[in-house]
């Protein structure tokens, strides 16, 4: 049997907040779905990124909770350094928070941390 990840999806409090994070990202989401429960992309290299609600989970699963701790942490990468710092300076801007300034990293990348409405930590980086 084979299997693939072809799915990410992340739990939202706040549909209309984590879309417009993700948009700054440059993720092409329709507008107008601000509303849904689940919301579904198509990412340009095939993979797919989904959002659902707080309120779907809690009625898909009976026992859902709210998970606590960092577990997993989403990366974007740039185009180059220069990008990390405008992506990271964009969103600061925007209002969301940094947990990490861009630095040069010692595994060789431009790296920086900012955090999404719902508490993920989101990383972006470029190749030095």
């Amino acid at each position: 049997m084979a299997v693939s990840l072809d799915v990410i999806q992340l739990t939202v409090a706040d549909m209309a907040e984590s879309l417009r994070f993700y948009r700054l990202l440059g993720m092409h989401i329709p507008e107008g779905v601000e509303d849904e429960q689940h919301v579904e992309v198509t990412l340009p290299n095939g993979m797919r990124f989904a959002w659902d609600t707080v309120a779907l989970m809690r009625q898909i699963h009976a026992n859902w909770e709210s998970p606590s701790g960092h577990r997993i942490t989403l990366a974007f990468k740039c185009d180059d350094p220069a990008g990390v710092d405008a992506l990271h300076h964009h969103l600061t801007g925007s209002g969301y928070q940094s947990l990490t300034a861009p630095w040069d990293a010692f595994w060789g990348q431009r790296y920086a941390v900012v955090i999404d409405p719902d508490g993920n930590h989101v990383d972006l980086f470029a190749p030095l």
